[in-house]
Order: C-alpha cells, then structure tokens, then sequence
C-alpha cells in the first residue's frame, strides 16, 4: 500500500464527545492515510477538536449524510477511500484488514459487517429493520449483503468517482450498496466489532422515519434500475382486477347474449387499457435503463485501478 494514497472521510454533525478518538484511532491504523471530516453544520466543537486532532477539516452547508457523502466524493482524490461514521462505534484498528482486502483480491468496496452483543450499542429494532431492509434489497437486487446499513466501508477509487449520489440522508448507504450491486462490481464483507455510543452521545438516526426514507430509496431505485418487473408488476395486477370483475359479465353474456352492467365492462376494459400502458412503460423504461447502465459501467471502466493483475512468469 505504499505506492497508494488513503482518504479517511469522516462525515459529522455534532460529534464533539467522539471525534477525537476517531481521528487518532485512524492515524494509527493507517499511519499513511489523510483523515478528512466532513463537519454537517455542528453546533458544538466538533469543528476545533478535528483540527486539534490533525484532520483536515471542510465544511458542507446541506443538512444530510448523502449530501456530505456526495461532497466528499467529489473533492477528495485518493486510490482508496475508507468512509466511517464519526460517532466512534467503529473499532479504527481493523482498517489496515479492511484495505488489505480491497487491495489483495481486486475489489470495489470491502463493507465492516457489525457485530455486537450488546443492545445499547446495536438496539434491536435498528437490527431488526437491518435485517428487513437487507432482505428487500436481495429479493429485488438478487444479490444480498449482510450488513447494508454499515457506515464502515472501504472503496476504490473507480467505484467512488462513478457513484451517482443521489441521496440527501441516511438512506445513501442504501445507494452505495446498490450501486456496487447494479454494476456487478466484486464486494467483500468482513465482521467489525460494533461498540456503543459514549456517554452523552446521542444517534441523529430516527429509527421509524429513517427506515421509512431508505424503504422509498429501495423502491425508487428499484424502479429507476428495473423498470420491466416494476411497471411488469403493475400489469399483472391489472389483469387480474379486470379479469374479475369481467367473468361474471362473461359467464351472464354467454347465458342471456346481453350485457347488463355497461359500466363494469367498461371498467374492465379502461383497467386493462391501463395495465397494457404500463407494460409498455416497462418495456421502453428498460431500453433507456439499459442504455444509462452501459453508461455508467463505461465511466467506471474509464477510471484506471489501483492495483494491476501480474502474471506468474
């Protein structure tokens, strides 16, 4: 890893109780790497303890973690970038194991899977949604993660400077974890010691509303990176609503050669004219979807990698 430069990206908002551990845990990890924090409009000290600690402090005026994260991405030139929550839960010592992994088999993004046994630290509806939200994404994505919601990775370079960064909140490690899947990029996982908050430390992460915003970035990006089964979807449902309100008008024109209930049958034939809209939504939204993931894969392919496959000879 000598030859490659390390950003630390430290995203923060108010975090002046654990900043300071989290930029010396880091500077010792990775002895050679430039801590970068991020400071998301702090009230308190967060700002004057970064700098005292040695990190290389900006500012980003947008409430929101994706919009730090987007901020980050685009200023910071790096080969590697390890990304991490500046509340001080993440255990700073296994950083040099997480590199190692992206560096060592050619990945894209190595994820910190957490793992503790204790509720104060990972509380059990913030491990349940997890787990629920993970499952979405395999189900949807075909591929699954453990962890989706761990603010501990490690990315390349050519995975950070393709990264779209929509997201204005929390729900970016939902993007992150999307992106890599929607491009097939190779990922890795590797379990993290997971610790409680500091006493007097308190989450920004609302557990009910937050999960309820990456609910709906789960959805949106569903529909935006699969546009054939989501509108498809929609199509099925109309067929089978038309197909039954129409068989009782069916089986009452095969018996009597009338058609009593005009409204219904036309009903039928409006939600039938619908689904078939939709169906074609999908089928032009897949073309267009298609062509933008060729886009993006060609921009991830332009960006030259940090490590090159040598042969044996």
């Amino acid at each position: 890893m000598q030859d490659r430069t390390i950003a630390v990206l430290v995203p923060c908002h108010n975090e002046s109780l654990t900043i300071t551990a989290v930029v010396k845990g880091f500077q010792s990890a990775l002895p050679d790497a430039t801590v970068y924090v991020f400071d998301n409009n702090s009230s308190d000290e967060t700002v004057l303890r970064a700098r005292a600690a040695g990190a290389i402090v900006n500012n980003v005026r947008e409430q929101g973690k994706g919009n730090v994260i987007r901020r980050m991405f685009a200023d910071i030139e790096a080969d590697i970038y390890v990304l991490v929550d500046g509340d001080d839960t993440y255990d700073a010592s296994v950083a040099s194991v997480l590199v190692n992994e992206l560096t060592s088999k050619g990945l894209d993004m190595v994820v910190g899977c957490r793992r503790s046994d204790h509720n104060a630290a990972y509380r059990p509806g913030h491990r349940f949604g997890n787990k629920l939200l993970t499952s979405c994404v395999a189900t949807l994505f075909g591929r699954q993660l453990t962890d989706m919601l761990s603010g501990y990775r490690v990315f390349s370079r050519r995975f950070v400077k393709s990264f779209p960064a929509h997201a204005a909140g929390f729900e970016t490690e939902t993007e992150l974890t999307i992106h890599a899947l929607e491009l097939r990029m190779p990922v890795a996982e590797i379990d993290t010691v997971y610790r409680a908050r500091p006493a007097g430390s308190t989450s920004k992460l609302n557990t009910y509303r937050d999960g309820l915003r990456i609910l709906l970035t789960i959805g949106r990006l569903y529909k935006a990176e699969k546009p054939l089964p989501f509108f498809a979807s929609g199509f099925i449902v109309c067929i089978f609503v038309a197909l039954v309100l129409a068989v009782p008008l069916l089986v009452t024109y095969l018996e009597t050669g009338l058609v009593p209930r005009l409204p219904t049958a036309l009903l039928c034939a409006s939600i039938t004219l619908f689904g078939m809209l939709l169906l074609t939504c999908g089928l032009v939204l897949d073309i267009v979807t298609r062509g933008r993931t060729e886009t993006r894969r060609l921009a991830y392919l332009s960006i030259p990698g940090s490590w090159r496959i040598h042969s044996n000879d």
